[in-house]
Parts: C-alpha cells; sequence; structure tokens
C-alpha cells in the first residue's frame, strides 16, 4: 500500500508515518571503515553482484514525469503526458530496469502521482517484487513527487517522515529510519542490527543564478530535519544516507556545504579505486537538462557517524559567505575593494550591519524574492562579527568572507568547542562502507551522453554499501 501526503499541512511540518518493512541487499561482506579501502579492491557491476544480506545497496533515479517530457522540439507545449501508449510503455521500461536491478530501496524523482494508472502500475509491479511504498507529491497540485520504495524482506522502516517545504518549487522529501531485519553477527560474540536514516529529494532546478541560495537552503532545511529527528528519538550515532536529483554539480555550493558537513559521494568514493577515476571522477554526468546541457547532478550521499562535522548552522553560513565572495569576484572586485563595498559609503575601517545588509541586497542575496530573511541575515552577521563588537572589521572579513576556507586556528577553536559539549566518552558503533557505484547507461560514466538512450533525461545512479565497525564520541543530547 502506498503512504501518500495529505492535503492540509502547515508550512515546514515534519509528517510521521507508520512504521514495519524490510529489504534485499546487494554487495561485498568485507569489514571495516573507509580509511581501509584500497586500490587492490574489485568492483563487479551492481546487477552481478552476490547477494549478501549484511550488504544494503540503493539506487537513484529521476524517472522525468510524462507531463514534462517534451515531444517535440518544435512545440514544447506537447507532452508526453497527452499520449497513452507512449508514457505508458516507458514507464514499463523503467520498471523492468529498476526490477533487474533489484536494489534494496530505490528512489525516484518526478513520479506522476497525478495519474491514477502509472501510480497503480508501480504499486503493482513494485509491490509483487516486495516491496513496500512511500510516495510523497510536491506541494500546490504541481502533479509530480517522490516515491521511495523499500524492500520487505530484509529492512523495517522504523518510522517515516514527509518534510514539506512549500518553498519556491513546492519541494518535500522523504525521511525513512531503516533497520535490517535480521540481526548480523558482529564477531562470535555479539550481533547487530543495522541502522540508518535515509532521505530522499529533488531539489530546485537553477534557472538563475539567483536561485542558488533557495537551492542551498533546502538542503539546510532538510538537515535540521535529519537531526530534529536525531534529538527527538534520541538516537544512537549511525548512517545517514541522501539519495536524490540534487539539480547542481561537483563545482557547486550544495555540494560544498554537504562535504562540510561530513558527507561523501558514494559515486566518486567508488571511482576512486577504479582503473577508470581519471576519466571519471572528472567528466561523469547523470544528466541531460532541457537545454541540451550534460552534467552530474545525481548522487547517493553517504555520512558515517565517525565523521567531523561542524555545526549545521556554521557550515551554512560559511557557504552563504562563499556565494558572496563569489559574486563579488564576478565584480572583478579584489580584496581590498571588496571589503570597501561592503563598507559602503562611510569612511570607516569596519562595516556596519546596515551597510552589510545593503551590500547583500546589492548581490541579491537579501530582499529579493527567495532570497535570505532578516532571521538568517542575522544568522550570518553574527557568524561574520566574530568578536561580538557589533562591527565586521578587516580581519573578521578576511577570516569569514573573504578566505574560501577556514584558517587552522579558528578551526581548532571550532573543534574545541564541539569537543567540549560531547561526553568524551567512545563507543563503537556501525556505519557503512561504500563497496560499488555506477551509473546506467555506462556511456554516462566518461562524460558521454547517448543518443539511443530513452528511458529519462537522467541516468540511473546506484550503490552498494556494506557495514563498517567504526568508533565514535557519543554527544549528550
Amino acid at each position: 500500500m502506498v503512504v501518500a501526503a495529505g492535503s492540509n499541512v502547515a508550512k515546514l511540518k515534519l509528517r510521521r508515518g507508520n512504521s514495519s518493512t524490510h529489504n534485499v541487499m546487494n554487495g561485498d561482506n568485507s569489514d571495516g571503515d573507509l580509511s581501509r579501502m584500497n586500490s587492490s579492491v574489485c568492483f563487479p557491476s551492481i546487477a552481478e553482484v552476490e547477494r549478501d544480506t549484511s550488504c544494503v545497496s540503493f539506487t537513484t533515479f529521476n524517472i522525468l514525469a510524462p507531463i514534462y517530457k517534451r515531444i517535440d522540439p518544435q512545440n514544447p507545449g506537447l507532452r508526453e503526458s497527452d499520449f497513452r501508449s507512449l508514457w505508458l510503455a516507458r514507464n514499463e521500461r523503467i520498471l523492468d530496469s529498476l526490477l533487474s536491478e533489484s536494489s534494496s530501496i530505490m528512489c525516484l524523482q518526478e513520479f506522476w502521482v497525478g495519474n491514477e494508472e502509472l501510480v497503480h502500475m508501480y504499486e503493482k509491479r513494485l509491490g509483487d517484487a516486495g516491496y513496500r511504498l512511500f510516495k510523497l507529491a510536491r506541494t500546490n497540485n504541481r502533479g509530480d513527487g517522490l516515491l521511495t520504495a523499500v524492500h520487505k524482506e530484509y529492512l523495517t522502516v522504523v518510522n517515516y517522515r514527509e518534510l514539506l517545504l512549500n518553498d519556491f518549487g513546492d519541494r518535500v522529501a522523504q525521511l525513512l529510519h531503516v533497520q535490517s531485519v535480521s540481526p548480523f553477527s558482529q564477531n562470535q560474540k555479539s550481533s547487530f542490527h543495522q541502522e540508518f536514516l535515509m532521505v530522499n529529494t529533488h531539489l530546485l532546478f537553477p534557472h538563475d543564478s539567483s536561485l542558488c541560495i533557495v537551492r542551498l537552503h533546502q538542503v539546510y532545511q532538510i538537515l535540521q530535519y535529519v537531526e530534529l529527528y536525531q534529538r527527538e528519538n534520541r538516537l544512537k550515532p549511525m548512517p545517514i544516507i541522501l539519495c536524490g536529483d540534487w539539480n547542481g554539480s561537483k563545482r557547486g555550493h550544495v555540494y560544498k556545504f554537504l562535504t562540510s558537513q561530513g558527507f561523501v559521494s558514494s559515486y566518486d568514493i567508488a571511482s576512486q579505486y577504479t582503473d577508470s577515476y581519471a576519466d571519471s571522477n572528472k567528466q561523469w554526468v547523470s544528466h541531460r537538462n532541457h537545454r541540451g546541457n550534460i552534467c552530474g547532478v545525481d548522487f547517493i550521499w553517504l555520512c558515517n557517524p565517525n565523521q567531523a562535522r561542524k555545526p549545521l548552522k556554521t557550515s551554512w553560513a560559511e557557504a552563504v559567505f562563499s556565494m558572496l565572495k563569489y559574486q563579488l569576484r564576478k565584480a572583478s572586485l579584489s580584496e581590498d575593494n571588496a571589503f570597501a563595498f561592503l563598507k559602503g559609503d562611510h569612511c570607516v575601517d569596519y562595516v556596519t550591519y546596515y551597510n552589510f545588509s545593503e551590500a547583500l541586497r546589492k548581490v541579491k542575496l537579501f530582499d529579493v524574492p527567495y532570497g535570505l530573511c532578516f532571521q538568517q541575515l542575522q544568522d550570518l552577521w553574527n557568524q561574520a562579527d566574530v568578536d561580538g563588537n557589533g562591527v565586521i572589521d578587516y580581519e573578521e572579513f578576511k577570516q569569514k568572507i573573504w578566505n574560501s576556507t577556514c584558517p587552522e586556528h579558528v578551526l581548532e577553536n571550532l573543534i574545541g568547542s564541539m569537543e567540549d559539549t560531547n561526553t568524551n566518552q567512545e563507543q563503537e558503533t556501525i556505519g557503512f562502507k561504500v563497496n560499488n557505484a555506477m551509473l546506467s547507461p555506462h556511456e554516462v560514466e566518461k562524460g558521454l551522453w547517448p543518443e539511443d538512450y530513452s528511458l529519462s533525461d537522467h541516468a540511473r545512479l546506484s550503490a552498494v554499501f556494506s557495514p563498517a565497525r567504526m568508533r565514535c564520541c557519543v554527544t549528550k543530547l
């Protein structure tokens, strides 16, 4: 049975779902963490990997909703949704490919929730194959949404929540707390149930550069929700997996923000241990957009519980400061001229709050549709005003805005303050190791988009994880 979203939901509301489910898993069951991986690791294809119930496989795939698929370049108003035979046949082929992959968890974006026949087709075929489905429509009746399918044989869904952002683009996300049905042997004396949190989402397409701040805030909200869920339920440290269409590449601010929060791209990690790493790491793509450009925007992110993470608000502020610096450098401003721009017309050696807000307004980060709100502006100001004296001096400007990374002494102070909030007690926990990851069709791994590929305008990305013992600090909640 599909768990669907209700109609009357308040802005930013977390919605609880029912529990219970299970899952099918592929991969190599070698123990250890990411640091133990080496170039001798051999990666078979996902479909060929020998099944091992201690491993979990994920697939993320934007399946291109028929309401968006253009049929005739000369007539952009003509869509596949007008031709039942076309969208029916293509989605049957999509289901064939998904079922042949038989991943433990499937995360689909642009699922046509507004068509009952298509929804029933996915319910029937995936349900018959042993999957439990969770459906979530985008807000304001946009027609498409998300579908997450969890195989019931090996994984149980402990909890399910729906994240309704109600922002520009009416974006949503799904949060699932998942646990293995059967315990796995940790050693001869103990066994464990693997637990992890996972998210399926589809971020806003950056139609212009001014929307980058919206996409960054969407990710920020999602990570806030994950943290809130962990605190509410007093969860022990566990892996977090983020799947979906991020509509941004490795060069973007969202990628840098997630890496600052301890996340790694599973495909990029797996690619490091293949002969084609030099090519695939630089050139892989996963999407040909409506403008005809090809780019890599689909990711399966992993954050293990032993990863050191900055406070979420700090990472977000650094990402916004990076955007500000980009806009200043785009205007060909040097470091001194950029500081002068922030000061405004005042003949002083510091930036006031008013001048700071005016500068962000001029670069279209604040006081514009879908830009920063007043509270976010205040948060940024508090980060930039390091000594709290009510102004930003030149050293604070260099430290927080102009420098792309935190100076070492600042990072040490930050880490120290984070450690002060911990119990200083370590415990052993179970994370994930990336066993394998691959894109389909395979040509996209070399930066090529095959003209005969017709399943979607996105490639399918799959990854296999195996349990890995690791130690981490336990934070007092």
